[in-house]
């Protein structure tokens, strides 16, 4: 039975706190996990333009709002996720009463009351705040994605969207996130980014984490030597959206992925082994991480099930589809008891 499972945050509570992404429905269906087991939440779209901004004069804070009372009153920690992203933004912000592309006083414009506006309303509920997001190319030349925002506003919109979040809330913590992050190709880049943005004076506080991983890839020797760089720094490091494929990922886009197999002991045993290393790992940089979330609550309902194959079941959480602790739960609890 779940209830008679140890508390994982409790267990981590001297530590750091263990969080889960969440979304409107999932803060209903899955509140019991949530409430006795996660110390944070990370809204997993209600936050994003497309859903709290859709239309210019129209703002829905609805969804998001759900999430964040649900927080209060479970006395959880709430990530705010995220305000610039090259994905999930309306057409609209980029483009101007012609449908052609607005010039950049009017996206810069569109960007300061948007942030403005989000940030502003939840000053004091949301106390961090992934600010930009994926802006870094993965592989090949350059440096900075070529994303719409770069597009209207230059390379400057980041170091924009950070100022602008800092004057909306001075109290709120200041995060760059991203995937890949430990790939040592793209760990450079970020970490030329974060450092272009501190010797700028840009109030970045830290670095999100994202994690996505698989079970063989990237090695825990990998992760760790970019740990310790980004740590180097002086930024605080959060694990912002961790998960565990059971799949390997085929970058070769002439490979087929693979196909769906069933979860059984095997694969039990694998993801145990994986979560235990990944949290050996934070916990022997938990001087530096003060928080490591889960993207999502259980097996259930994870966006692993459709990512990069639509409609193949994954099992990459704590908690199975009839939200009962796995073997993985267990490992990463008495880890922590050790």
């Amino acid at each position: 039975m779940t209830d008679q499972a140890p508390s994982l945050k409790e267990a981590y509570a001297s530590r750091f706190r263990v969080g889960a992404a969440v979304n409107a429905a999932t803060v209903h269906t899955h509140a019991h996990l949530l409430a006795r087991h996660f110390s944070s939440v990370t809204p997993e779209n209600e936050m994003k333009w497309e859903r709290i901004h859709p239309a210019e004069d129209t703002y829905s804070f609805s969804a998001a709002d759900q999430i964040v009372l649900f927080a209060r009153d479970h006395g959880m920690f709430v990530r705010g996720h995220t305000l610039v992203w090259h994905n999930q933004t309306p057409s609209w912000v980029f483009l101007d009463s012609l449908g052609q592309p607005a010039p950049a006083k009017l996206v810069e414009a569109r960007l300061e009351q948007h942030i403005a506006e989000v940030v502003g309303h939840y000053r004091g509920a949301a106390l961090c705040w992934d600010v930009v997001n994926e802006a870094v190319i993965d592989q090949g030349d350059g440096w900075l994605r070529p994303s719409p925002w770069r597009q209207a506003l230059g390379d400057d919109y980041i170091e924009m969207a950070f100022r602008l979040a800092h004057q909306a809330d001075p109290d709120a913590l200041l995060f760059y996130n991203d995937y890949n992050e430990t790939k040592p190709d793209k760990r450079d880049r970020i970490l030329r980014l974060l450092e272009h943005l501190l010797d700028r004076g840009v109030p970045v506080h830290g670095v999100g984490l994202q994690m996505h991983v698989s079970l063989d890839d990237p090695p825990i020797e990998e992760m760790e030597e970019a740990i310790e760089r980004y740590r180097a720094l002086g930024l605080r490091l959060h694990v912002t959206e961790l998960d565990v494929s059971v799949y390997p990922w085929v970058h070769e886009p002439d490979r087929p992925q693979a196909p769906a197999r069933p979860y059984d002991d095997e694969l039990a045993e694998r993801l145990a082994a994986r979560y235990e290393a990944l949290f050996a790992l934070y916990l022997r940089h938990q001087d530096a991480i003060d928080n490591v979330t889960l993207w999502g609550v259980a097996d259930d309902s994870t966006w692993r099930d459709d990512f990069p194959v639509k409609g193949r079941k994954d099992w990459p959480l704590l908690f199975d589809v009839h939200h009962r602790p796995k073997e993985a739960f267990w490992r990463v609890v008495r880890l922590a008891q050790n």
